[in-house]
């Protein structure tokens, strides 16, 4: 096809509706991982289980839709279409309901978004998926070969605009049900476009039904109480979606429905979350307060550990988040303020460290979650290079989410054996008392250290933090497993590792909301501990292992 004859292509009405067809399809499969992660988390069984729904239920349709084709008319894509249009609706108006009903189907958890997948995205890509053969059997080109390759190249191309238009455009300005609403009224539009000029009633009544559904879906969705408090701020972002929650004084970040950040609008000073308390422990490992001049975060969250340093130490303190709404939200929310001494920088972790040249004396790696850990921040690659971004006597503190001994603890050894490779020692504490899944640090220091209990407790004394860190130290858990895998860029074993955890419960201590953390008084005795759980939650009750000596 030559310029001249593209400019002046006209596609025909099967053209439109295949072409049509392929972005809605691709569209809503890419819509499907942003509605089905926040239920069901975004690790690559919920992404995978899509994908196997999505063209399990193409592939469905394509079948049945070529075993019809010999009747195929214009009117009847018409009405697939306006059907397609109006299941996207009961998406709209019920996902949430339907989400949480199927979440308590009793599932191994790897399995456990397939029931929504199913529901919720079946039925309307099955619809879809009688469209190409549909096209091909109406089209005007001559042979099968010809027809149905021009059918399914258009397809394709549409498939290809929906992923692209949905990725950057669609889900970084707009709302799921916005979304939503957009390809519902598309497939409306369409459908009467392909009905057009006969205008016949049925269709059009029809067509105005499902304007109607799609808007009062979208303006009107199930009444629900949110048992987290007042939803203050929700969006979805190019990466999740962000809320922000508060509960009484106690301000939460959610993040795909996983709790990030935290703070007491009350008492900003304090630590709402225990385990942020133990990022002051490398003010422990370093001979002086005074000499941590250079800090890096890595992963910004609600900004509330960034902000704790910031207030309690006199450094520069660099923040890489990759998300920017993220940024813009702990700016509206959480109180940040950039200065002099606080810096964002929207990058990947990995890429803002080798790009620059920067030396820093602490390196704090706060960006992974439960189901879904970035493998190339755990790798001893990655690793490797945090210790040449550090100085000679530099510490990086990583925060893992896992348990601390079972098989749910396999990542945390696989990590802290990992990190053993690149650090001089390394040492890993727990955060809670229980034996489910939590925020374990791992300390890792450039030089060969060898810190006791007793040396560590002794410099707690000693020092006037911000935090008194003695139970802190308590939690020590030990030396790596040896027999952990060492995780490497060519091998990334972290979604097998990540395994065991699926499904089962995570806690995250809270410090007494009556107690500071600031101006030298001690953190709370964390009387109460808050729970995120996920679908069918387990705990695994074993035995906590303690060391004496905290030198690998």
């Amino acid at each position: 096809m030559d310029v001249r004859t593209a400019a002046n292509y006209r596609p025909t009405k099967p053209e439109l509706a295949v072409f049509v067809s392929g972005v809605t399809s691709m569209g809503l499969e890419i819509l499907a991982v942003r509605l089905i992660a926040p239920q069901f988390g975004s690790h690559i069984y919920t992404v995978g289980g899509i994908l196997t729904v999505v063209l399990a239920a193409l592939s469905l349709g394509y079948w049945q839709g070529g075993k019809r084709a010999s009747t195929a008319t214009n009117r009847e894509m018409t009405w697939l279409l306006l059907g397609t249009a109006m299941y996207v609706a009961v998406v709209i108006y019920a996902s949430d309901l339907l989400l949480r009903y199927t979440a308590t189907i009793a599932l191994p958890p790897r399995y456990a978004a397939l029931p929504a997948a199913i529901i919720l995205f079946g039925p309307p890509t099955y619809l879809l998926g009688f469209i190409s053969p549909y096209a091909a059997e109406l089209s005007q080109k001559n042979g099968i070969g010809e027809a149905s390759g021009h059918v399914y190249a258009l397809g394709t191309i549409g498939s290809i605009l929906g992923s692209a238009a949905t990725t950057f455009v669609l889900i970084p300005a707009m709302s799921i049900d916005t979304i939503g609403l957009l390809f519902g009224l598309t497939l409306v539009g369409t459908a009467f476009a392909l009905d057009v000029p006969s205008l016949s009633r049925k269709p059009v009544l029809a067509s105005v039904v499902a304007v109607l559904l799609l808007v009062a879906a979208t303006g009107a969705g199930p009444v629900a109480i949110d048992h987290r408090g007042d939803v203050v701020y929700q969006t979805q972002t190019a990466y999740q979606e962000l809320e922000v929650v508060d509960d009484g004084d106690v301000r939460t970040l959610y993040l795909d429905g996983a709790r990030h950040s935290a703070v007491d609008l009350e008492d900003p000073d304090r630590h709402v979350f225990e385990y942020t308390t133990y990022f002051h422990l490398p003010m422990l490992m370093t001979d002086d307060v005074e000499d941590v001049d250079n800090v890096l975060f890595i992963g910004g969250g609600g900004y509330s550990g960034p902000q704790d340093f910031e207030d309690h130490y006199d450094a520069d303190i660099d923040v890489v988040e990759i998300d920017p709404e993220v940024t813009d939200a702990a700016e509206e929310y959480f109180g940040l303020e950039h200065d002099d001494n606080m810096t964002s920088h929207v990058y990947d972790g990995r890429q803002f460290l080798q790009q620059t040249d920067e030396t820093y004396d602490l390196i704090v790696l706060d960006a992974y979650k439960q189901d879904q850990v970035p493998f190339h921040l755990t790798t001893v690659e990655f690793m490797t290079l945090v210790s040449e971004r550090l100085a000679d006597d530099g510490i990086f503190h990583a925060n893992v989410i896992a348990a601390p001994n079972g098989p749910a603890a396999e990542f945390y050894h696989a990590q802290q054996n990992t990190m053993d490779e690149a650090f001089g020692d390394t040492y890993a504490f727990r955060t809670s008392d229980s034996s489910a899944i939590q925020n374990i640090q791992i300390v890792g220091t450039n030089d060969a250290t060898g810190f006791s209990e007793a040396d560590l407790a002794e410099r707690n004394e000693e020092r006037n933090l911000s935090v008194d860190l003695a139970d802190q130290i308590d939690n020590h858990l030990g030396d790596p497993d040896p027999d952990a895998p060492v995780l490497r860029d060519d091998r990334g074993e972290v979604d097998s590792l990540l395994d065991p955890m699926l499904g089962q419960r995570y806690v995250v201590e809270e410090t007494d909301g009556g107690a500071s953390s600031a101006g030298g008084e001690p953190a709370g005795e964390s009387p109460s501990i808050a729970v995120d759980s996920v679908p069918l939650a387990l705990e695994a009750e074993t035995a906590t292992t303690e060391s004496p000596e905290l030198a690998s």
